[in-house]
């Protein structure tokens, strides 16, 4: 792949940061240890630190779970794994210290397993309604990331699969964590700690109930769920070898990837599905950040009332509560056989949003196809003021191609096996649409597009998008229209050149 060093700088973030939806980061298999079973219990831990025993509390607090105190050393030997009573030791104080940074109480205890990455899948997607499959497909074309000669299901499950590293599953409330090593093992505190926030947060505000029927609700809501959880996670690491003893890892230090990492040690993940993805991770820590410099942890809390209903308000803290997405008009007016795609078992329509459409124009930066690009590595990517890519906050999802978005919406249609779409978008100003638009088709020609005298674009034979594509920019909105060839753009949408 090409970029080489960019992409390096990317890989050690998959290895050292949070993970898919609904992972929590990239783990690593448990360094070997000369610690045996009858050492000292700190000897298998990241580092002694002073401590004074004290006694189990009268009824349960916070600090405390099910005999541990959050600064207690355990007994515990890492080199070989951890067996079922030093897991539960682990999970225990783990939760103890979960509670006391995160300030509520767990009010049951949480069950963890782990199993091995080899024996780990994301799901089956053969028996996926083949309507959802193909609206699916539709989207992530649009945001020329999976080609139509590849399953948009498999391509997003293949990269979970590689870069998960644990998951909380709501509807059974408990926690899986992904393992590296053939024999399964924690790999340090920090998947377990990050998981551990979303038990809590699920037991206090029913993520269960959490639903999103589109992309940028999804990365909105999410941009809370996840931001919560790093938050606490990151604050976590900061005590391990300070002011906790804690278990070891392949890590050289919190948030860090090994030393001796490299590109081939990374995941073998689809960087630009990783990159939509990534976002509440990337943006989340920041928009809970502005939360409690407002008003703590209770407007967290507040805020799983009223989680934000779109990517733009986590990107953009100030807007939340503020910001709604602009209701987009939409008319089918198909005609010669197009007829609209409508899965059963979500939203007939899309919408992408500000995350979606920076992932569409960043991925440019890592694609195979060719060499050019539509932003440069210093927009998309966040250094720190050491020259690195800052590990808390990797990704700027403040494009200017995306800046001022208010709205999107498509439909996807099909016609004897063929596929095609519109997709309208709203911005703030005029000069907003004409930027998106100039920018897009930047990226039409990236994926090898020439515009045509009548005004469309045709993409050439061997792009992975092959195809015709119309924009029209009206005002404050523009509309993209795509289909297999010229003819079909009209019969897709009456408007179209």
């Amino acid at each position: 792949m090409r970029r080489a060093a960019l992409l390096v700088a990317v890989c050690f973030l998959l290895a050292g940061c949070a993970g898919l939806a609904p992972a929590a980061d990239g783990s690593t298999a448990t360094p070997e240890t000369t610690a045996t079973a009858e050492q000292n219990d700190t000897a298998n831990e990241s580092a002694a630190v002073s401590h004074t025993e004290r006694p189990d509390p009268e009824s349960d607090t916070l600090g405390w779970e099910d005999g541990y105190w959050h600064d207690d050393p355990i007994n515990v030997n890492a080199s070989d794994g951890l067996n079922a009573s030093e897991r539960d030791r682990a999970i225990s104080r783990a939760m103890a210290r979960v509670e006391l940074i995160r300030g509520l109480e767990f009010e049951e205890s949480v069950n963890v397993s782990v199993v091995s990455r080899s024996n780990y899948s994301s799901g089956d997607n053969r028996n996926t309604d083949e309507t959802f499959r193909r609206f699916d497909n539709a989207k992530f074309e649009a945001l020329h990331l999976i080609g139509t000669q590849n399953d948009s299901l498999d391509e997003q499950a293949e990269t979970l699969d590689q870069a998960v590293a644990g998951f909380y599953s709501p509807g059974r409330g408990d926690i899986v964590l992904i393992s590296n090593s053939d024999s399964p093992q924690f790999d340090g505190e920090r998947t377990l700690a990050h998981e551990l926030v979303h038990a809590l947060q699920d037991q206090h505000f029913d993520l269960a109930n959490a639903d999103a029927e589109t992309r940028d609700a999804y990365n909105g809501r999410n941009g809370l769920i996840e931001g919560d959880a790093r938050t606490v996670e990151q604050a976590y690491l900061d005590r391990c070898g300070e002011n906790w003893s804690c278990l070891p890892s392949e890590q050289s230090g919190p948030g860090q990837a090994p030393d001796d990492a490299t590109e081939a040690s990374a995941p073998d993940v689809h960087l630009g599905i990783y990159i939509l993805e990534y976002f509440p991770y990337s943006d989340g820590i920041g928009f809970v950040q502005s939360l409690r410099a407002d008003g703590g942890w209770d407007a967290v809390n507040d805020a799983f009332e009223s989680p934000p209903t779109s990517a733009k308000p986590v990107i953009y803290p100030s807007e939340y509560g503020q910001f709604q997405p602009r209701d987009i008009e939409l008319t089918d007016q198909t005609s010669n056989g197009w007829e609209r795609v409508r899965p059963s078992t979500r939203a007939d329509y899309a919408t992408l949003g500000q995350s979606g459409l920076t992932a569409m124009f960043a991925y440019t930066l890592y694609d195979d196809y060719n060499r050019s690009a539509v932003v440069g590595p210093r927009t998309f990517l966040n250094f720190d003021g050491a020259g690195s890519v800052n590990t808390t906050d990797p990704f700027n999802y403040d494009l200017p191609a995306t800046r001022g978005w208010t709205g999107d919406r498509m439909h996807v249609y099909q016609r004897d096996g063929e596929t095609g779409y519109v997709w309208r978008l709203g911005w703030d100003s005029s000069t907003d649409a004409q930027r998106f638009a100039d920018s897009y088709e930047q990226l039409l020609s990236h994926w090898g597009g020439s515009q045509q005298p009548a005004g469309h674009w045709e993409i050439a034979e061997d792009s992975p998008f092959t195809g015709a594509v119309d924009v029209a920019v009206d005002g404050d909105t523009v509309t993209i229209v795509s289909g297999p060839n010229p003819d079909a753009l009209e019969d897709i949408h009456g408007e179209a050149k």
